[in-house]
């Protein structure tokens, strides 16, 4: 029975410490689609039709979650993203 308890344990530790992030783009009135979009390519390794939907998701839901990964990865392409003057936090 301790031997189910310890490995119930060590599973969600490891669920804990390897929890995904995401990048959270926000919609604005002084970015340009297509910068939007390039910034995506060049920031999130999207593909043009993925970089487009996001932009798309953005414009009309006011927010897209545009990569997930672990924090590591994730903070180096969110302050590019901040740096290009689009609003962008990691969840």
């Amino acid at each position: 029975m301790a031997y189910k308890e310890q490995v119930k344990e060590d599973v969600v530790v490891d669920e804990m410490v390897s929890r995904e992030h995401e990048i959270i783009v926000y919609n604005d009135d002084h970015n340009t689609f297509d910068h939007v979009i390039d910034t995506l390519i060049d920031t999130c390794d999207h593909n043009p039709h993925q970089a487009e939907q996001c932009t798309l998701i953005i414009h009309y839901n006011g927010k897209c979650a545009v990569k997930t990964g672990e924090y590591k990865d994730l903070k180096p392409r969110c302050t590019r993203i901040l740096e290009a003057g689009i609003n962008a936090e990691i969840i």
